[in-house]
């Protein structure tokens, strides 16, 4: 049965002509992305609905060289901040699940190793990571520590010529469906570090986290490690504090910001449409008053939301982007994306709730992007302490 409304349409809603100088290698990125969000549409918000991971197409997402965040390494394809926000921007619009597959794909576990592996270790890891070949996943989070991770209790103590590493971890993208882990621990002189961890090791259990309300379509998990066996030489070399760990958060943060944009754009094209769509009392709801006003009110939030990205992509592309600044474009493009998913989902009325029209996908997958990567209370004080010079972190 064909949906009642059609509201899934690309508009390319750009009032300001923030995007009409993409040069064309980060378009040829930019219009991938866009292919593989249009045509993968419908599946994704079925299997959104049935909370099943479609991995073939995370796998697609290598195919097409979408996965590796702008991370720069041996055998990777260059792509600039921008492009890599326009990905990051464009998946979300389609799915948002998908986009978390780009964050924590490239964003997290394939950055860590570019990063700070050794070079045998980025000659393995790099390039079937970026092409998916292999699933990564990147485990900081745990059960009690979430917004401290800095508080992390997970060991890893060196036996002889290998690390056994013991501790649980909590809301691990691809941590049960893998290949290798990002495991970050403690050393026996308390340092924290990054572990690569292979999935198939005893020790090491995987449990997909079930009941979610938000990023169904992609596989979180919860991470036991007991007495998990790995070579002296699977630590990544580069690590050596939390800072470390910091490093790999702050680059992804802009990333997140690009997600909310692409949620916030698809939320108001689907309002729009419908809007011109939906007859009541004789005529197209886009001809009401009030209709035009939250329509306006939500393009300004977008176009806001879009000032935010470029200007931040240009900073990153001349080497100058100070993480906090990272932090501000976080903390206003979640919760600008929040208040248009609101709006949208009011005006499309009970049709709002329909997966078929896609606003209510949206609006609870935001919830989730609102939370990775540094809650917004966690960014405020992020933010404030830079401003006064006051630390609110006790």
């Amino acid at each position: 049965m064909m949906p009642d409304y059609d509201v899934s349409a690309p508009l390319d809603t750009d009032y300001y002509g923030v995007f009409a100088d993409v040069p064309e290698t980060d378009r040829a990125f930019w219009s991938r992305a866009r292919t593989f969000a249009v045509e993968t549409l419908d599946e994704l918000s079925e299997a959104w609905d049935k909370a099943e991971y479609p991995l073939h197409l995370a796998r697609r997402l290598g195919e097409l060289d979408l996965l590796t965040d702008g991370v720069e390494g041996p055998g990777l394809t260059p792509m600039s901040p921008l492009a890599a926000g326009l990905v990051n921007m464009e998946i979300s619009r389609g799915d948002g699940s998908m986009g978390t597959v780009v964050a924590v794909q490239g964003g997290l576990a394939l950055r860590s190793i570019a990063m700070f592996g050794s070079d045998e270790q980025k000659a393995t890891w790099l390039v079937p990571l970026a092409r998916a070949e292999k699933l990564g996943a990147f485990a900081l989070t745990e059960p009690d520590h979430g917004s401290d991770s800095v508080g992390l209790e997970t060991t890893a103590h060196l036996d002889g010529d290998e690390w056994v590493i013991n501790g649980e971890k909590k809301w691990i993208g691809n941590g049960s469906v893998g290949d290798v882990t990002v495991v970050w621990a403690r050393d026996d002189d308390g340092n924290v570090r990054g572990f690569l961890v292979d999935q198939s090791l005893p020790g090491y259990h995987g449990e997909t986290m079930l009941g979610k309300g938000s990023l169904r379509a992609v596989h979180q998990a919860r991470i036991t490690l007991t007495d998990v066996r790995i070579p002296f030489d699977a630590v990544l070399p580069g690590t050596h504090t939390f800072k470390d760990t910091a490093v790999i958060l702050f680059a992804t943060r802009l990333g997140v910001a690009w997600s909310a944009l692409g949620h916030a754009t698809a939320v108001f094209e689907a309002a729009l449409t419908y809007a011109q769509q939906r007859v009541q009392f004789g005529k197209p709801i886009a001809g009401f008053q009030i209709v035009q006003e939250r329509l306006t009110l939500m393009l300004s939030e977008l176009t806001s939301m879009q000032l935010h990205c470029i200007r931040l992509a240009e900073l990153d592309a001349a080497g100058t982007l100070r993480p906090i600044q990272a932090s501000l474009a976080k903390f206003h493009n979640t919760r600008a994306a929040r208040s248009l998913a609101s709006l949208a989902r009011d005006m499309l009325g009970g049709n709002g709730i329909l997966l078929e029209n896609h606003v209510i996908r949206h609006l609870a997958d935001i919830e989730s992007i609102h939370t990775y990567e540094g809650t917004e209370s966690i960014q405020s004080l992020l933010i404030g302490r830079d401003l006064t010079g006051v630390s609110a972190f006790h």
